[in-house]
């Protein structure tokens, strides 16, 4: 099972490249104890040829007579000579063929056996023992017993700590190497997943840089290229959008002075109803362009100063509205767009929910306004339509039951241009809440406004 850590490029040019090197050094470590404990036998067998060569060549200078009082000290500590024939039970030995070809490369002239007796004795009642046998030059038999681990005989292990310590120095060192080459390699891409999550928050913000690799300083011209297509084609939108709005007045307003000169009261009822309706439209239109423009500067507001006053305002015109909470630390935004913003969702909240409560709430890095409604609520699936230009849930399209379906468009472009959010969820016990997020303020950012 995929882990979210393990499905990360670094991570996985971590573990390529980890994994690489432990299965590169854990075969030039097996390689390299293969070779010393093949080596290790050849010099051991060729000590021991040499040994035995060396004997030989005494005893056959010595009289016949007096071999048997030098027998012992011909033998070494691990090699015991003796003139006798070898064993009946003895048997030839296949794991000793390095032995014997070293026994014969030092003795060509001779007939060299080396044998093992299986069964055991009182003096070594757990293992084989194995023999060399051979004549001297007067067919005197000669029997060498050989030390019996020496054909299961390893070459002595390294001491444990420096070995530990080395495969330890090597091992944090290649991972070092490792995360410093992975890390160039991948914080590219990095810088430009980054780039493109916060496009969407601020679309005006500065191009990406282009240094680095090749392949990186391609991507990141690609990038480029696209937010300024992005912002292009935003600003025609917006362009195009104000001009009609605004182009829209001046036949209004002739209509409205034509309309003047209808003499039927009904019907002239009718068109002043529709005239404002256009004209409401076109002032909705101009904006919901003009929230789409994020180059206003910022500075820190005194959130409660301007919750207050909207509540005020509120108040004035006949509508229930409270706040609840604590106060909260200063935001930072652009005050025109953040009244507009709120007074939308009071607006909204009034119109659709009768009285509405505003709760305040600080947190970390943010501060939270919960502007809640006790109206019927929303589908699940239309909580983020609602925010989509010109959507409105009610479906009769009467201005006076579901409004022009821009007000909730405008409240979130305003609030994303300033690094805001907004979204809508439904109360458990009923209505609807609008969460809004503002970043915080630093100290000393500038002047507090309202």
């Amino acid at each position: 099972m995929k882990t979210r850590w393990t499905r990360t490029l670094f991570a996985r040019l971590m573990l390529i490249w980890l994994g690489g090197m432990v299965v590169v050094l854990a075969v030039s470590l097996a390689l390299f104890l293969s070779e010393r404990d093949r080596y290790a036998r050849e010099v051991l067998f060729e000590g021991v040829a040499r040994e035995i060569a060396a004997a030989v060549d005494v005893l056959e200078h010595l009289p016949a007579g007096q071999r048997e009082e030098w027998i012992d000290a011909v033998g070494r500590r691990r090699l015991r000579f003796a003139l006798v024939p070898p064993p009946p039970d003895a048997a030839a030995s296949t794991a000793s063929a390095p032995l014997a070809a070293a026994i014969r490369e030092a003795l060509p002239d001779r007939s060299v056996e080396v044998l093992v007796r299986t069964r055991p004795d009182e003096e070594h009642p757990h293992r084989a023992q194995f023999f060399v046998a051979l004549s001297l030059r007067d067919d005197t038999p000669l029997l060498i017993r050989m030390p019996g681990p020496m054909f299961g005989m390893r070459p002595p292990p390294l001491p444990p700590g420096s070995l530990v310590t080395s495969l330890l120095a090597l091992l944090v060192g290649v991972t070092l190497l490792t995360w410093f080459a992975v890390r160039i390699a991948t914080r590219p891409i990095t810088r430009l997943a980054a780039a493109a999550d916060a496009l969407g928050e601020d679309p005006n913000r500065p191009p990406l840089a282009t240094d680095g690799p090749a392949e990186a300083a391609q991507a990141a011209h690609a990038f480029n290229r696209m937010q300024q297509r992005i912002l292009q084609h935003v600003d025609e939108r917006t362009r195009i959008l104000a001009a009609i709005s605004h182009d829209l007045q001046t036949p209004i307003t002739r209509l409205r002075l034509r309309a003047e000169l209808i003499d039927d009261e009904t019907l002239r009822a009718k068109f002043q109803s529709d005239l404002d309706a256009m004209q409401a439209l076109a002032k909705e239109g101009l904006d919901y362009a003009r929230s789409l423009d994020a180059s206003a500067p910022k500075q820190a507001i005194d959130l409660n100063a301007l919750v207050a006053a909207l509540r005020d305002d509120a108040q004035d015109m006949g509508w229930d509205v409270e706040i609840e909470g604590d106060p909260v630390p200063p935001c930072r935004g652009q005050v025109g767009g953040l009244r507009r913003a709120l007074w939308n969702l009071i607006e909204n909240g009034h119109k659709f929910g009768g009285c509405v409560r505003i709760a305040l709430r600080t947190l970390p890095a943010v501060c939270e306004l919960h502007i809640r409604d006790d109206g019927p609520g929303l589908q699940p699936e239309e909580l983020d339509k609602v925010f989509e230009p010109f959507y409105r849930v009610e479906s009769s399209r009467n201005r006076e039951t579901g409004g022009t379906g821009l007000g909730l468009a405008i409240a979130r472009n305003l609030l994303r241009a300033q690094g805001g959010e907004v979204r809508l969820v439904n109360r458990p016990e009923g209505g609807l809440e609008a969460v809004v997020t503002l970043a915080r303020s630093a100290a000393g950012s500038g002047t507090t406004a309202a």
